[in-house]
């Protein structure tokens, strides 16, 4: 525990308070001229954040881990967490392998797996294979499962998630990542090798060995399919120690998210998976019922990203204005502190995450009021919070639930 955050817990009082943070995923955005300069937030028309803005709300802007620096949705909902990014690295075949409900043993090795189409020269074409319905998926790791059960000595474990997406989970004796990925991250190169980050680790070597072994028994089964003939790996790891939400911040937190890696990010830092709800709306409502079982609330809405990565602006404009529909639901049960940003920023123009720092909004009874008329960038340039690093919105949360004591006489 840093000095920092040994000051924290010397002065955190439990009070009773009610906190959320609402995640719309890859919310942030950049106004360029293709899209008349507007970003989808200014675009969409959201009343029932404009009424909230106009209610008293502090806004500003969030570095999810380092100037400049791209996150992944680990590192991004890790800051979000209050756990620093540069600390606790996670690698994401773990987490998206815990969403899935999957328990990792010691030793385990998991990697996150997207499907994904090769052209006749073995170059990737289409890194997540046309985002293939979640059936398809699911016949292809059956496939998959029932032909490669292990290599050598080491389990082979391959579990469908949503849609181009699945998992792969090394069993055995001397495994340990972290490993490259095999995505090449763009489309017109060929799989990359998966390489031990530290070249002297055996146990990664080994590892390195495993995963092209699995390529090459795995790419022959997929050669005929279409248009998921291939597949790339990412976040090859195994699972860190990490200490819970609960211990850090004395807050009984609960998660309600709809696709597995966000469940399993909750899910390592000890928060409970509510599951069930499919829908925003249907998150909201659970968020309702469940409101005097839990002290934090955790709620990921994901099609904002996914809007964002495929470069489609109205489709983003349309899920904002989706969440914007379902929000009085979670406002008729308003917590003390209520907290909606991104994990990152993901501009349409560029059609993938970006290091631009993402607009965050509070309201509280202390939050004030930025006297803004809406949730924007534009806006949330202009707020109270100003320009804050993602790690420390959770200890802004506590103190505007009054959970802090007075430091110093």
């Amino acid at each position: 525990m840093s000095k920092l955050d040994e000051v924290y817990s010397k002065l955190t009082i439990k009070t009773g308070a009610k906190l959320a943070l609402v995640v719309l995923d890859g919310l942030g955005d950049l106004a360029t001229a293709t899209q008349g300069y507007l970003t989808p937030l200014e675009a969409a028309r959201t009343p029932n954040l404009d009424a909230l803005v106009r209610s008293g709300c502090a806004q500003g802007r969030l570095t999810p881990v380092a100037p400049g620096i791209t996150p992944g949705s680990g590192p991004g909902h890790l800051g979000l967490f209050g756990y620093d990014p540069l600390e606790f690295e996670v690698g994401r075949g773990v987490i998206e392998t815990l969403g899935l409900g999957i328990e990792l043993k010691a030793g385990d090795v998991a990697a996150r797996a997207n499907f994904c189409t090769l052209n006749d020269k073995g170059l990737v074409t289409d890194r997540r294979a046309g985002r293939i319905a979640t059936e398809i998926c699911e016949r292809l790791c059956r496939l998959l499962a029932a032909k490669i059960k292990k290599l050598g000595t080491t389990e082979v474990i391959i579990v469908p998630g949503k849609e181009h997406r699945f998992v792969v989970v090394f069993r055995g004796a001397g495994l340990e990542g972290p490993l490259t990925d095999t995505d090449p991250n763009r489309e017109g190169l060929p799989i990359a090798e998966a390489k031990p980050v530290d070249l002297k680790n055996a146990k990664q070597k080994k590892v390195a060995k495993l995963i092209a072994d699995f390529y090459k028994a795995a790419l022959p089964l997929l050669a005929k399919e279409k248009p998921a003939n291939g597949f790339l790996m990412r976040g090859i790891a195994h699972q860190p120690e990490i200490p819970t939400f609960e211990e850090r911040y004395q807050l009984k937190a609960a998660a309600l998210a709809v696709y597995p890696m966000y469940k399993g990010l909750s899910q390592l830092v000890g928060m409970t998976k509510i599951e069930g709800p499919t829908t925003i709306r249907e998150q909201f409502e659970r968020y309702v019922a469940e409101y005097d079982n839990y002290d934090y609330f955790f709620i990921h809405y994901k099609y904002t990203d996914k809007a964002g990565e495929d470069g489609d602006f109205a489709a983003k404009v349309k899920a904002i204005e989706e969440f914007d529909a379902a929000l009085p639901v979670l406002l008729a049960r308003k917590p003390d502190v209520l907290v909606i940003t991104g994990d990152h920023s993901t501009p349409c123009s560029l059609k993938g995450h970006s290091w631009h720092p993402q607009p965050v909004l509070l309201h509280s009874a202390a939050s004030g009021s930025d006297k803004l008329e809406r949730f924007t960038e534009t806006g949330s340039n202009q707020g109270s919070l100003g320009v804050l690093d993602a790690k420390y919105l959770i200890r802004h949360m506590q103190a505007n639930a009054k959970m802090f004591d007075k430091f110093g006489a």
